[in-house]
């Protein structure tokens, strides 16, 4: 019998009998675990309104766990000593869960939830007898959030993370700076917030999180093991810097009308001024300090439209440069491979559309005529990135638009006739509609060893979106596919048995409010 659990674990077995959780029951822990049970205790209720209020029947313990492989890649706050790995046991004598860190603590906790939500009824959860011994496959395992074409305000960002938490994801990636605004604080350049910040695309409302309300967030995602990355998109996607500040733009600034309300800007930072690498200088000493359990800084470095390559190398080579001088590492998206890496930078290989099949899909629609020759001349360079990357000794953080943009259009029906109208209009026509099946058929390997990987992250871009509940019914159920295949060290997924699994997760999701896209190809609980 397959356990009801996302991620699937790396090893797992049941047995015969069952134990009863209610109410009376809790959890027995050492001092440096009660946080991560108190915030476990708390979950629960949150998922299945079961009440653990007692102290007994669940026994959190620190020890190691060797059977299963240590993760690879790297994480995103630079821990080497950190461990995931977990063991949970079900017995008719209690529940006992263990592993060698509080973090490994909290992962096996998750799954416990997931058991519980699956098995909850009246107020009381009875579980099967089961043994499970778990770790990730990768070390970075996280989802890139578009914060800019619409805005999130810090409530909804924190319901992210907590849907990230529930599938053992352990990255938010903030794109907090783009052509339609301006996201983050730099007190010693306020137009980036005064002027910068209003707006996003088309009528919809700008903002920007004040250095407190990204600190509560950093400190709440840290609470729940994840490490949130801030990226500042440079050299290119920069309409709103030079909103604020003019005279750091070109003297021509060209747009291209994309037809969905929202422009592409061929505009760029120009890496021969001074006053631009004063910006930079500026924009790293107020960001950096805000984001105190990330070693990584984003430094965007994609789709510099109208800039030439030796430009190009030139920005992205002396902004990393900038970024190392104050203690921190660098990833950027694919094209910063186009210039001198150090071995540390870590490249996010997103570009996966091969120019020379684009014309075989007869449905697909056609570009901008514009825009094509932009694109083309883009494909075809990105061709040569990730293998760049790779010679030049970076790891890839593993994020192909084919499986991991979840700005794609759903292609999987709803059951539901609101969100069959709401399916019509979100995601970019652009990439095809994909199904939940086709989200997990895949294996990140097949994209690059897995030596070379240095974790896993899906990215959803909010052109569509223009509300929370747009943003999660794009998110959900797809965050559990990527979990599937960031964590789980099956290399292949069976459809029935994950959608099988997939089906009893959506208790906690109707309990916790949360959006998903209800496909008829889903026996939903």
């Amino acid at each position: 019998m397959s356990l009801p659990v996302i991620p699937a674990p790396a090893a797992a077995t049941t047995g015969d009998g069952t134990f009863t959780l209610t109410t009376s029951s809790g959890v027995t822990a050492p001092p440096e675990l009660e946080a991560v049970a108190a915030r476990f205790v708390a979950a629960v209720e949150l998922d299945t309104g079961l009440a653990l209020a007692g102290s007994t029947g669940i026994t959190a313990e620190l020890r190691p766990v060797d059977d299963v492989p240590p993760a690879t890649g790297l994480r995103a706050d630079g821990s080497v000593s950190a461990d995931e790995r977990y063991g949970l046991e079900v017995s008719e004598a209690g529940v006992v869960v263990w592993g060698p860190t509080p973090e490994s603590l909290h992962r096996g906790l998750t799954s416990l939830r997931q058991l519980i939500s699956a098995h909850v009824h009246d107020g009381t959860a009875v579980l099967p007898a089961a043994r499970v011994v778990d770790g990730p496959r990768f070390a970075w395992r996280g989802l890139s959030l578009d914060v800019v074409r619409t805005f999130h305000e810090p409530d909804e960002v924190r319901r992210i993370i907590d849907m990230l938490d529930l599938y053992k994801l352990n990255v938010l990636h903030l794109h907090l700076t783009d052509d339609q605004g301006w996201r983050v604080e730099v007190p010693s350049r306020p137009l980036l917030t005064e002027v910068g910040a209003t707006g996003a695309i088309g009528d919809r409302p700008g903002g920007y999180y004040t250095q407190q309300e990204l600190a509560d967030l950093v400190a709440y995602a840290a609470d729940r093991f994840i490490t949130v990355v801030p990226e500042i998109d440079m050299p290119g996607h920069t309409a709103a810097v030079f909103k604020a500040y003019p005279e750091l733009g070109p003297q021509e600034q060209r747009t291209i009308e994309l037809g969905n309300g929202d422009k592409l800007h061929l505009g760029t930072l120009d890496p021969g001024r001074d006053e631009t690498w004063t910006f930079v200088e500026d924009v790293l000493d107020a960001v950096v300090p805000q984001f105190p359990s990330s070693v990584y800084v984003h430094i965007g470095g994609d789709e510099t439209w109208g800039m030439s390559d030796e430009d190009h190398a030139a920005f992205v080579e002396k902004a990393a440069a900038l970024v190392r001088e104050r203690g921190k590492r660098v990833v950027g998206w694919q094209e910063i491979a186009r210039a001198k890496l150090d071995p540390a930078d870590v490249v996010q290989y997103w570009l996966d559309l091969d120019i020379d099949k684009m014309g075989e899909n007869p449905d697909a629609p056609t570009p901008p005529e514009d825009l094509l020759p932009v694109l083309v001349e883009a494909l075809r360079k990105a061709k040569h990135d990730a293998p760049k990357a790779l010679e030049q000794g970076a790891k890839l953080i593993v994020s192909p638009v084919t499986w991991l943009y979840f700005d794609r259009p759903h292609a999987d029906t709803s059951a539901d006739p609101e969100q069959e109208k709401a399916r019509e209009r979100l995601g970019l026509e652009f990439y095809g509609a994909a199904s939940l099946e086709h989200g997990i058929s895949w294996d990140p390997a097949d994209i690059v060893a897995a030596e070379q990987i240095a974790g896993v992250e899906a990215a959803i871009w909010c052109e569509t979106v223009t509300s929370s509940s747009d943003l999660e019914l794009l998110l959900l159920p797809r965050l559990s596919g990527l979990a599937e295949k960031a964590w789980s060290h099956r290399t292949t997924t069976n459809w029935p048995n994950y959608a099988t699994r997939l089906a009893h997760q959506s208790p906690t999701w109707h309990n916790r409010d949360w959006t998903w896209l209800k496909s008829v190809e889903v026996n939903w609980s």
